[in-house]
């Protein structure tokens, strides 16, 4: 049996963010596996990544058959990080990077929990294999060195800013082998970092969702009954929100005959126009989620930045086509690939976007359909889980060990 160490710097049930529901899917799943896995989460106390205040009280408990264990984290977000971050990204745009000022952007930005690396020096042989998922954070910038001989990095990169601090350019070179979510993520790293002599894979995540929906239910509950397209995620400025706001008050201003609604999902970090037509039910169950995306014309993501989106390929799951940014070659890959969806670059084509797939019923019809298929075909669990025994194993043997039964 082998003892495996994943490494987030948030992990819950009550925890809305992407990176970290990919871990503790992959967490249960491998748990699940207990023939050949023992799993311990290494995470800190926060709820929320704007305060990294700590909310968990207890240092360890059990998951859905997890173990994890708790840090506190010591400084909460600085309150001048934003500050310090606009002008480390200006001198950055100058070509003057500087790793010392890249240390104090780590300890700002948080979560600040050396309790949790000295876990990771201390504990390094008790584990097999370390699984780093996100580059950004402090656990994996301070935590990957430590065990880089016995790591995995799933760095859930994109093209921003911060992939190009110089403390990057080490530490994208140190892992045993690579976990990509996408084939354009994996393009990225190995052009930014020339690690392609690193053992990687692409796996993604497998996506389940409720073999039955009740989205008449849903629209009873929440009393929308006119059409609606839909966005799930964290409602703030990094997602792209406000813009994906401008553009629909612009659209209904143009199109002022269109019953259509913007539903919202998910906790509020930004401010939400007051709009007659826009309608946000905050953080819902999984049940109202699934519900709720069934019966939505299509799904809604304006963000510039994804390393995957699980929300995406949950909505394709159950047969309905997404709207992306272009400007993010994940989600547009995803839209190409699948043909499936859809991608606009500016207002015109949002507006173009929505006429379209309410006017077009025969071509919609085929997405739905190229929908469900491109998750059938890419993104099941049982082949996922098989890549990342594999890959596990061979760190391993790199390692001396060699006895998880593929």
């Amino acid at each position: 049996m082998k003892k495996i160490a994943l490494v987030n710097q948030r992990y819950g049930i009550e925890v809305n963010g992407g990176s970290e529901y990919y871990t503790r899917l992959i967490a249960e799943r491998l748990a699940d596996d207990s023939e050949n896995f023992e799993v311990d989460v290494i995470t800190t106390k926060a709820l929320e990544y704007t305060t990294w205040a700590d909310y968990y009280k207890f240092d360890r408990e059990i998951i859905n058959n997890v173990n994890v264990l708790r840090f506190s984290v010591l400084k909460e977000r600085a309150s001048d990080f934003n500050e310090y971050n606009g002008k480390y990204l200006k001198s950055l745009q100058e070509n003057n990077p500087d790793i010392s000022h890249e240390e104090i952007w780590f300890e700002k930005q948080g979560p600040y929990c050396p309790d949790a690396i000295e876990y990771i020096k201390q504990n390094k042989d008790k584990y097999d294999v370390f699984i780093f998922v996100t580059y950004l954070y402090y656990l994996s910038v301070k935590g990957l060195p430590e065990v880089a001989e016995k790591s995995i990095f799933i760095p859930t990169a994109h093209e921003e800013p911060f992939i190009h601090f110089k403390t990057f350019e080490k530490i994208f070179r140190m892992p045993k082998a690579y976990i990509f979510l996408t084939d354009e993520e994996k393009q990225l790293v190995q052009n930014l970092f020339n690690c392609n002599n690193i053992i990687s894979d692409v796996m993604g995540t497998g996506v389940e969702v409720p073999s039955i929906s009740n989205k008449d239910e849903f629209r009873k509950k929440f009393s929308i009954y006119d059409d609606y397209i839909i966005y799930v995620g964290r409602i703030d400025e990094g997602k792209n929100c406000p813009m994906l706001f401008k553009y629909f008050v612009e659209y209904k201003k143009r199109n002022p005959q269109s019953n259509i609604k913007l539903v919202l999902m998910g906790k509020k970090v930004c401010d939400i126009p007051k709009h007659k037509d826009i309608i946000s039910l905050g953080f819902v169950s999984e049940e109202d989620k699934f519900s709720g995306i069934s019966g939505a014309k299509c799904l809604i993501l304006p963000s510039k930045f994804e390393s995957l989106s699980i929300s995406v390929l949950e909505a394709m799951k159950l047969s309905i086509p997404v709207i992306v940014n272009g400007e993010c070659e994940v989600l547009k890959g995803h839209c190409i690939k699948s043909n499936a969806g859809l991608y606009y670059m500016n207002y015109f084509e949002f507006e173009g976007i929505i006429d379209y797939i309410f006017s077009h019923n025969d071509e919609y019809s085929i997405m739905c359909k190229n929908a469900e298929k491109y998750i059938a075909e890419n993104y099941e669990w049982n082949v996922i889980m098989k890549k990342f025994r594999d890959i596990i194993e061979k760190v391993c043997l790199m390692n001396g060990k060699d006895n998880i039964k593929i």
